[in-house]
C-alpha cells in the first residue's frame, strides 16, 4: 500500500537556552532524542529548523536602551529627528523608541495610515473613506487625526498607539510631535534628519528622502550595526528584527548563523548517516485575512540555511493534470498517468509551464519558515526547534 502521510511538521522541545550554550550540540541532541522517543526514521532531506530567538540568546546578542541612545546621538547630533514608518508594537518597537528618544531633543514621529507596514491598523478603511481622507496625499497632524477619528485603540492590544508612543517619548526626556502620512518626504518640512523604521521598503525610503534634500538619513538597519560599550550588534540588520527582552534591554536579530546551521547538519549526518537540511527561522511570511496583520516583522524569514534549501519549488499542479491533461482518465489509470508525469520531471525549471500554474511562487526558505513559525507558535509551547519530514516528497514517493 502507498504511504498515506505526506509532509509532517513537528515541534521539538528543548532546554531553556542561555548565553554561551553550545546550541549546535543542544539542537542535535534534541532532534536525536525526539527520533528515539517517538520511533521516527530519519531520512535524507529531512529539515531541522531553530527559531532565531534561541540563536540570539545563545550568542548573547543584546543591547540596552542606553546603547541605542548613544548610537542615535552619534549619528544625528542629539537634535530633532524625524522617526518615520515605525510598526505599532510594544514588543518590537517601543523599547527601540525609548532609546531613540533618549538620543535626541525632539522626535517628530510620522506614522503611516490606515495601518503600519505589517498590517496593524490605526483606523478602519471604511471610516477613512467616509471622512474623505486620501492616504496617498493627505498629511494629518495629531489634532486633525483626533478631530476626524477620535481616540482609536488597537483591536487586539487595546492600545492607542499615538498616545502610547507620545507618552513614551516624553518620559525619555524628549519632545514629541505626531504626524500621519505615507510619503516619506512629508517629514522634511519638520526636520532634515530622518530615521526611517520601515523594514521591507527601507532602501526606497532612503533614496526618496535623500533626493528630496534630507541631510542625515539612517534606517533602523543602521543603528546598532557595531558594538556600543561591548553590547551585541548586527552588522547587516542593526535593530531590525529585534524584540523586547526586558524593560531596558533588546534582543537583536542573530548574526553569523551560517556556521551554526552547517555544524548542526554535520553532527546530524555523523549521528544518523542522513544529510538533513538545517535553517534558522524568524517570522513567517503570511497574512491574517481577518486581523489584516502581515506577520513578517523580521528583515528576512531565514538569516541562514544549508545549501539544499536554496531556490523555489519546482512542482506540477495535480489538479491541472487531473482536470486538463488527463481529464478522460479516472481511478488507477489517472493515478498512474499523474505519477508518470511527475517522474518525467528532469530538474529543469517549470516556470511558464501551464501544468505548474498556481504553484506557490515563493522561495523554499520563506515557505518552510512560515510552516516552522506556525508550528512553534510564539507563546509557551516550548518547541523552539522544528523537525519536518516529507517536505520534498511528492505523489510518487512510497
Amino acid at each position: 500500500m502507498s504511504r498515506m502521510l505526506g509532509t509532517v511538521s513537528m515541534g521539538v522541545r528543548a532546554p531553556i537556552i542561555r548565553e554561551g550554550d553550545d546550541l549546535a550540540k543542544i539542537v542535535t541532541g534534541s532532534i536525536l532524542d525526539a527520533i528515539r522517543e517517538d520511533g521516527l526514521t530519519p531520512h535524507d532531506r529531512d529539515i531541522v529548523a531553530m527559531t532565531e530567538s534561541i540563536v540570539a540568546r545563545a550568542q548573547g546578542n543584546y543591547c540596552t536602551v542606553e546603547d541605542i541612545a548613544a548610537d542615535v546621538r552619534a549619528k544625528f547630533g542629539g537634535e530633532t529627528v524625524g522617526v518615520i514608518f515605525p510598526i505599532l508594537s510594544r514588543n518590537r518597537f517601543s523599547i527601540c523608541l525609548r532609546g531613540i528618544a533618549k538620543g535626541c531633543k525632539k522626535v517628530v514621529l510620522m506614522l503611516s495610515y490606515p495601518s503600519d507596514e505589517v498590517g496593524n491598523h490605526l483606523i478602519d478603511l471604511d471610516t477613512m473613506d467616509e471622512k474623505g481622507v486620501n492616504p496617498y496625499s493627505d498629511v494629518l497632524t495629531e489634532a486633525k487625526f483626533r478631530e476626524l477619528f477620535g481616540y482609536v485603540k488597537h483591536p487586539f492590544t487595546g492600545v492607542d498607539y499615538i498616545e502610547y508612543y507620545t507618552q513614551l517619548i516624553n518620559e525619555c526626556g524628549a519632545e514629541a510631535e505626531i504626524i500621519l502620512a505615507n510619503d516619506p518626504r512629508a517629514v522634511l518640512p519638520y526636520t532634515k534628519n530622518v530615521l526611517n523604521c520601515d523594514i521591507h521598503t527601507r532602501e526606497r525610503t532612503k533614496r526618496l528622502l535623500r533626493a528630496a534634500g534630507a541631510e542625515k538619513v539612517f534606517g533602523m538597519d543602521e543603528i546598532m550595526r557595531a558594538p556600543i560599550n561591548g553590547s551585541g550588534y548586527n552588522a547587516r540588520y542593526g535593530l531590525l528584527g529585534s524584540n523586547k527582552a526586558t524593560e531596558d534591554t533588546i534582543k537583536l536579530f542573530p548574526r553569523d548563523c551560517q556556521d551554526l546551521v552547517e555544524d548542526v547538519q554535520k553532527q546530524l549526518l555523523e549521528a544518523t548517516g542522513k544529510c538533513m537540511e538545517v535553517m534558522v527561522y524568524g517570522d513567517g511570511a503570511f497574512k491574517d485575512p481577518v486581523g489584516k496583520i502581515w506577520e513578517l516583522a523580521d528583515p528576512v524569514v531565514s538569516p541562514a540555511y544549508t545549501a539544499g534549501l536554496e531556490g523555489t519549488p519546482n512542482e506540477l499542479k495535480l489538479k491541472y493534470l487531473a482536470d486538463n491533461t488527463f481529464a478522460d482518465l479516472s481511478g488507477e489509470a489517472l493515478r498512474d498517468a499523474i505519477k508518470n508525469s511527475i517522474q518525467q520531471k528532469d530538474g529543469t525549471s517549470l516556470v511558464g509551464n501551464m501544468a505548474s500554474q498556481g504553484t506557490t511562487p515563493r522561495r523554499l526558505t520563506d515557505l518552510i519558515g512560515s510552516l516552522c513559525d506556525l508550528t512553534s507558535g510564539s507563546g509557551d509551547k516550548g518547541t523552539p526547534i522544528i523537525y519536518i519530514q516529507g517536505y520534498f516528497d511528492n505523489y510518487t514517493t512510497e
